[in-house]
């Protein structure tokens, strides 16, 4: 899920891929977009099918519980043996459907661990969790899943939501990134789930990796990843110093800092937005940089420290 940030260097423009139209995206990758389009999801959710020929395949995001995008993966598989139902994250627009996929398929769920519940959690969001989700196996850091003579190897990539997974494909170069690297937006980073010190360390742990293209869960593909992953970091950087800038002008509150700091945001994306705000200032008090004033996080008085 995406904030629709402006300001973030796109690699090649967003692809606008319809949903709904199954399209091999790479050799042994074909890419299902589920029907479930907003300002949070772009043209919808991208499911991946991975592995080809008439063997074993894995469906890596099932996506939202949708009955034409059920058909879909059924029909476009029809023939193969789905072995597993793979989970980057529990967000609903991503996993929603893995529980009727894997009555029909037989398909053993891994990936992501099950969503622990926190008071506080924001329940009105597109990224709400899936609290019916339960994986078959976790997978852990560096845990590699091998199927048809392909393998998916997991890394740990917390911030957009604190059990989010990525997945590189080897021997291709290539990486499954989910919700946490997209080309046509920034992700948003929400507590109590998310975590912004987590999301930028995220974000460095793939810059010393090596892959040239990430696949992610909404929008086409990331090309130069690394450079892309530079101005990433640095957009998130500036928000912190306009974040910083505002609080040296004396104490104030997450709607003001929005409204300052997100010129020209649409209204859909308000909440979002300060959300991530939320989210940077939780990092800046745990570096001692901000304090925040009693009071409900969001509704509360924060000033410089």
């Amino acid at each position: 899920m995406s904030d629709s940030e402006a300001g973030v260097p796109t690699p090649s423009g967003p692809e606008k891929a319809p949903s709904g139209v199954l399209s091999e995206v790479a050799p042994g990758v074909r890419r299902l977009i589920a029907p479930n389009p907003s300002a949070f999801t772009f043209t919808g959710t991208c499911t991946y099918i991975l592995g080809g020929g008439e063997g074993e395949v894995a469906i890596l995001d099932p996506g939202p519980d949708d009955d034409a995008h059920l058909a879909g993966l059924l029909a476009a598989t029809r023939g193969q043996r789905v072995a597993y139902i793979v989970v980057t994250h529990t967000h609903r627009d991503h996993c929603a459907l893995t529980n009727r996929l894997r009555a029909a398929t037989g398909a053993v769920v891994v990936g992501a661990r099950a969503h622990e519940a926190r008071p506080g959690a924001p329940q009105g969001l597109d990224a709400a969790h899936d609290l019916t989700y339960a994986p078959d196996a976790v997978m852990a850091e560096g845990e590699t899943l091998r199927f048809g003579g392909v393998g998916l190897t997991a890394l740990a990539t917390p911030g957009h939501a604190a059990n989010h997974l990525v997945f590189a494909w080897e021997g291709e170069g290539a990486l499954f990134s989910g919700d946490h690297v997209m080309a046509w937006s920034t992700s948003v980073v929400a507590p109590p789930d998310g975590s912004m010190g987590d999301y930028m360390a995220s974000l460095e742990k793939l810059r010393a990796r090596e892959e040239t293209i990430y696949w992610p869960g909404h929008g086409g593909p990331v090309r130069e990843p690394q450079r892309y992953l530079r101005g990433l970091i640095g957009h998130r950087r500036q928000r912190e110093a306009a974040i910083l800038a505002r609080l040296d002008t004396g104490p104030t509150t997450i709607g003001e800092i929005v409204t300052r700091n997100y010129v020209g945001l649409d209204p859909r994306l308000r909440g979002a937005a300060a959300l991530s705000t939320l989210a940077h200032l939780e990092d800046l008090i745990a570096r001692g940089l901000a304090v925040r004033e009693e009071g409900a996080p969001l509704e509360a008085v924060y000033r410089r420290a």
